[in-house]
């Protein structure tokens, strides 16, 4: 590897599974101190044994991100260990899945209650906000950082369900530019990855699909998933110098998917 975040230090969310935890083990390999933070202490444990194995640095936090308090706890315990953010990878979430674990998440306008639109919300855009709050001024009196949010394509266009998590997506998206246009005074870059569909457990139930030719075509020009590692690769370009014109930045890597829009 070529040290591409070498010296920084690299807080990530989402990091016991997908695509968090691939971007956890890829800046880690990179050269970044890495802070994992996930929902689940054992899957956070098995992303720092593989970040170890490697040889890189890094440690894990369990966290409810959609509650403001636990946010601000591993800002804090992020900053007693290593004493700044260098850049934030927000790649927790919930998706397709969520649908088997919490039913009527995943509907349309008209069928989703208010009780579940405030559920998902929470998890994928309260999170983004706390987050965001909370880091941005510690960059700030840093004079510089980045930060990279994992949206989705669902959040650029319309879907014939899953209504709140297009929703919640497409408002990742806007803040992120209102964060791009606010804080490059301060020498923060804020940028956001746009993932197509992706091969982890959020649609693991539904990649049959890709079975089919005629299906997968339709899909996506490539007539595949993309893997996290791929994903994971878009959030350290924008995360690292080599980006550092990139601002604002909303990254499709879906195989060519909107491109037909």
């Amino acid at each position: 590897m070529t040290g591409r975040v070498a010296g920084k230090v690299a807080l990530i969310t989402g990091a016991g599974t997908g695509i968090g935890r691939a971007c956890f083990k890829l800046f880690a390999e990179e050269g970044a101190s890495v802070v994992g933070i996930g929902r689940t202490q054992a899957t956070l444990d098995e992303s720092l044994a593989e970040v170890a194995a490697d040889g890189g640095q890094g440690m894990v936090i369990a966290a409810d991100l959609s509650k403001e308090a636990d946010v601000q706890r591993l800002v804090e315990q992020t900053i007693a260990r290593y004493g700044r953010i260098d850049i934030l990878v927000h790649a927790a979430g919930v998706g397709w899945s969520w649908g088997e674990k919490s039913p009527g998440s995943m509907n349309d306008v008209t069928t989703t209650t208010k009780e579940k639109w405030d559920e998902v919300l929470g998890i994928n855009l309260d999170s983004c906000f706390f987050l965001c709050r909370a880091v941005v001024p510690v960059m700030q009196k840093q004079g510089k950082g980045s930060v990279v949010n994992v949206s989705s394509i669902s959040g650029m266009r319309g879907m014939p369900t899953a209504h709140t998590y297009t929703a919640s997506k497409g408002a990742v998206i806007s803040m992120t530019k209102a964060m791009a246009a606010t804080y490059a005074k301060d020498g923060i870059r804020t940028n956001c990855v746009a993932p197509g569909y992706t091969d982890t457990p959020m649609i693991r139930s539904v990649m049959g699909v890709f079975d089919d030719p005629q299906l997968a075509e339709h899909i996506t020009p490539m007539k595949r998933a993309g893997t996290p590692r791929e994903m994971a690769y878009g959030c350290l370009f924008l995360a690292s110098d080599e980006a550092s014109y990139c601002n604002g930045v909303i990254l499709p890597i879906d195989g060519g998917t909107t491109a037909r829009q």
